[in-house]
């Protein structure tokens, strides 16, 4: 199996150019990054999982997708997802997103439930931030104003991932984190910072098939916060993902991808 990256496809959607990768033929998965990253996280997915259409774009203002100047929210991003599936002809989908990824795909099924048939949820809280986080946020958004993104790369990046990570997964990190724009950098921060509380919209998605992946490594998301996800939705299936921090399908590729397959066989393609 290569694990060449795929050459990616650009479009204009919500008056802004996205890049995005689009392999494979089959019902479609679709793939959120999280902060900082881009679609090059999911590469051992979209290598990985034949017999599906793989998208995974890059969002705006991230990866080599376009920086609008302004414009920027979980419903923005969101509507730029739903607005690549139909330029697409994607009618269904299953939504896999990373943490701010997972916040997209929670303001994805509020505003447009007829597209998706699955959910993949991973290292994600649905809980809004709190007063301390918010404060964080801010701090990171003045850091960055102040010309200093490069320095906050490298201080996330060495929280993100699990301790004794390989070098060649921090050197993809560490590439990953240098593409974003400031612009791109500091509105998802305020879209994460001012998103709204998920937590209720967990009673609304009990028949969704859904499937919790966390690391065993993970120091930044409450593993907590997601049993209490799989508590509420009886469609949920919860599975950690050994030797792996907060980014498990670029730190155990092969796990993450085997515990994904797994969810969409017992799935099939019923409804994409």
């Amino acid at each position: 199996m290569s694990e060449r990256t795929p050459e990616p496809r650009h479009i204009a959607v919500n008056g802004v150019r996205l890049a995005y990768d689009d392999v494979g033929k089959g019902p479609a998965i679709l793939f959120i990054h999280g902060f900082m990253f881009d679609r090059t996280m999911w590469r051992g997915q979209v290598v990985g999982l034949e017999g599906w259409r793989r998208i995974a774009p890059d969002l705006r203002g991230m990866g080599l997708s376009e920086a609008a100047e302004d414009g920027y929210s979980m419903n923005v991003y969101a509507d730029d997802l739903a607005a690549l599936l139909d330029a697409l002809d994607i009618g269904r989908t299953v939504l896999c997103g990373l943490s701010m990824g997972a916040y997209v795909a929670f303001e994805f099924l509020r505003r447009h439930r007829r597209h998706v048939a699955g959910l993949i949820v991973l290292d994600a809280r649905t809980e809004a931030d709190s007063a301390e986080r918010k404060a964080s946020r801010n701090d990171m958004i003045a850091r960055v104003r102040n010309g200093d993104a490069s320095g906050l790369a490298d201080e996330l990046a060495s929280k993100f991932l699990a301790e004794g990570s390989p070098a060649g997964v921090r050197r993809r990190l560490g590439q990953m984190m240098e593409r974003p724009s400031a612009t791109g950098i500091i509105e998802a921060l305020e879209a994460m910072r001012d998103r709204a509380d998920s937590t209720p919209l967990l009673q609304s998605i009990v028949d969704l098939p859904t499937l919790l992946l966390i690391g065993t490594d993970d120091t930044r998301t409450p593993r907590a916060s997601m049993q209490a996800m799989a508590d509420e939705i009886p469609e949920a299936t919860f599975n950690l993902v050994s030797n792996a921090g907060h980014l498990p399908p670029l730190e155990n590729p092969e796990e993450t991808t085997a515990g994904i397959l797994r969810f969409l066989n017992q799935l099939g393609a019923v409804g994409l």
